[in-house]
């Protein structure tokens, strides 16, 4: 999973701000402290306001080294908040995370990840991390994709996670990978006044916890011109993985197989980019703890819902998206570029893959707005729109 540095819909002045001045410290070559307002809210998170301050440091080639971001907010559920986002960035585009945070009630966070897509000269590439958090706002509706938005529930995930990846470079675009995790998950009351999870689906699996170890098989292909930022190329993902419930002596064993595949179709002039990708995900075993099944909805697959919105077996995700050049402009002695994308999410969760199964997709119209410093910095905030309302997501990334 992607961790997530802005975790709330009214980070677009945060993320768009953060961005600029990133450009704009490349230049200067020195290290520079902002202080930015931040106003969100969500239907899940609630209402939080208060002060992100950006610290940013380049190197004497006016390059972005260290980006160090302490943020101080107040939320309407988990109330005083205080965090700390820390960042790396070296050359072969190694990068290191570490992020921490603790909130008045119940919520906290620590991470630790390092990515290198070059290990060893090339040819190899190593990921590992770690992290323990707990999320007060999670959402529990039932398995099955005709859950109503009567059935919501919320809950506090407790978990403790570690993960490795090692990978070979068979080309240039190609690399074979394995790896393993490790994930612990224990359900405790949430924060908000909604019924409690555990007390409505006393029954579903996972409620009484897990502990997880997977073993991952993976394939990757890509030929986009570039990872953070790409505007032509393919990328086809695929995986199998076994994973053993430690907790459960009945049915420990279970399995987990992804297919996921885009495709980048830019104009002559690259001013418009149609971006197409598909995402399935199946689930075989007994007793799978429902945290561990395909889930739909949320900042990467259906933007219309929140995450975890319907959970099954199964999953099938269809996304359409034009991203749409809006303008160029320098800021900071630096190009910066500026895109609206609208986009259309359709995507379904299932327990078999019958033909009746296959039909009735839930549909997410949406725009989002993007800035970038290509190849290194890309912001952007999605809104999409559906029958519950709608959903807004902010990152520092594309969505796929």
């Amino acid at each position: 999973m992607k961790p997530a540095i802005c975790r709330s819909t009214g980070v677009l002045l945060a993320v768009g701000v953060t961005f600029l001045l990133a450009a704009g410290s490349e230049v200067q070559a020195e290290v520079s402290r902002f202080v930015i307002p931040s106003v969100s809210t969500t239907r899940n998170d609630g209402t939080s306001y208060g002060l992100i301050v950006p610290n940013l440091v380049t190197d004497q080639d006016k390059e972005l080294r260290y980006l160090v971001t302490p943020v101080f907010v107040l939320n309407t559920i988990v109330g005083a908040q205080g965090s700390l986002n820390m960042f790396r960035y070296d050359t072969g585009g190694r990068e290191m995370r570490v992020i921490a945070s603790y909130s008045e009630k119940i919520e906290r966070k620590l991470m630790f990840s390092y990515i290198d897509p070059a290990f060893s000269n090339g040819r190899y590439a190593l990921s590992i991390g770690a992290s323990f958090y707990k999320n007060a706002t999670m959402r529990f509706f039932g398995i099955s994709q005709d859950t109503p938005e009567s059935n919501e529930t919320n809950y506090t995930a407790r978990e403790g996670r570690a993960h490795w990846k090692f990978g070979v470079h068979l080309n240039e675009v190609t690399q074979i990978a394995v790896g393993e995790r490790f994930r612990q998950v224990r359900v405790q009351r949430g924060a908000t006044d909604l019924p409690f999870t555990a007390a409505v689906f006393s029954t579903v699996d996972g409620i009484q916890g897990a502990t997880i170890l997977g073993h991952r098989a993976t394939f990757h292909y890509d030929t986009r011109d570039s990872l953070v930022a790409p505007t032509d190329g393919t990328q086809v993902s695929a995986y199998a993985e076994l994973n053993q419930n430690l907790q459960n002596g009945d049915n420990p064993v279970y399995y987990r197989y992804a297919l996921d595949v885009t495709k980048l179709l830019p104009s002559e002039s690259k001013r418009l980019i149609l971006v197409v990708r598909g995402n399935l995900q199946t689930t075989f075993g007994h007793q799978v703890p429902f945290y561990e099944r395909s889930s739909l909805g949320g900042q990467n697959n259906l933007r219309g819902y929140g995450v975890d919105r319907f959970i099954d077996d199964d999953l099938v995700v269809l996304n359409i998206e034009e991203r749409i050049h809006v303008m160029r402009t320098r800021i900071f002695n630096v190009a910066a570029e500026f895109e609206i994308a609208p986009f259309v999410d359709m995507g379904k969760v299932f327990n078999t893959f019958k033909k009746r199964q296959l039909q009735d997709y839930v549909m997410t119209p949406g725009i989002g707005f993007r800035a970038m410093v290509r190849p290194s910095v890309v912001g952007r905030v999605d809104y999409g729109y559906s029958s519950e309302g709608g959903a807004v997501f902010a990152g520092l990334d594309f969505p796929f």
